[in-house]
């Protein structure tokens, strides 16, 4: 069998700029659909992470942190495989076609994109959440995992959350970057669920899993409170649009132009 050759940059250059383009023109219902989609589609995998981290902790210690990374990586397949619209995801391929365009209006489609895609990514998962809240929808243990790593997560406070969202959303970025450099769903599934292992395994934060993590906890009765739960949205979102933005994707598309421009 033929193996497909590695793209040169100029080419995922041209990938990315297509799909940005297909991203920021999306009507209003589809992005709102898509992202609400993407929020409670990610939540499959955090409670897959619970399940499994109760299941094997009491047996096997901190293994439990190692197999429920393994079991959430499976949610970020389903987002990429769907193809719907997860925040910080959603940076390298608009960020192209914004680069790829002339005009001040790219600002605001940007815009619209992002902000669309994060309250409506969090209200999806929230919503869907809840379902999870009735006695017996979880196995027993489950809720306790969950309530664990809320109280520990707001125990480490800002400049943590902050260091560590910068890794997250350099993590996810770096997905999107991929994903357009190859070509096969069973590639694009397999880069998916390694950034999902190791966004799970740091554990790295990202505004909407992290989010929706604690907000998990705090359903089951953790110690933190909604203010605290905002901060950490804030705080979050700043640092993967420092990671992720800044640190991924405005390099990458830097490299990409530069490299289409001398013709590779």
């Amino acid at each position: 069998m033929t193996e497909t050759p590695t793209p040169r940059p100029g080419e995922i250059f041209n990938r990315a700029v297509e799909e940005g383009t297909r991203r920021l023109d999306q009507s209003l219902l589809e992005l709102v659909s898509t992202s609400f989609i993407a929020g409670f589609t990610i939540v499959f995998g955090i409670v897959a992470l619970g399940i499994v981290e109760a299941i094997v902790q009491p047996h096997f210690g901190e293994i439990a942190k190692i197999t429920g990374a393994l079991a959430f990586g499976a949610g970020l397949v389903f987002l990429v495989v769907g193809r719907t619209e997860l925040f910080n995801e959603n940076f390298f391929d608009p960020v192209a076609a914004a680069a790829d365009r002339s005009g001040s209006w790219m600002l605001s489609s940007l815009f619209r994109l992002w902000v669309i895609t994060l309250v409506f990514n969090l209200l999806g998962g929230g919503l869907f959440a809840l379902t999870f809240t009735v006695h017996g929808a979880l196995p027993p243990g489950t809720g306790e995992v969950l309530t664990a790593f809320a109280e520990e997560t707001a125990r480490q406070g800002a400049r943590a959350w902050f260091a560590s969202a910068i890794a997250g959303g350099a993590l996810v970025s770096l997905l999107s970057f991929l994903l357009v450099a190859v070509n096969s769903v069973r590639t694009r599934a397999t880069l998916a669920y390694v950034v999902g292992f190791l966004l799970a395994l740091g554990p790295f934060n990202h505004v909407v899993v992290t989010a929706l993590h604690v907000f998990f906890g705090i359903l089951f009765g953790a110690n933190v409170g909604f203010g605290t739960l905002a901060v950490m949205i804030t705080v979050v979102t700043i640092g993967n649009f420092v990671g992720g933005l800044g640190l991924v994707t405005l390099t990458h598309v830097t490299q990409a132009m530069g490299a289409r421009e001398s013709g590779e």
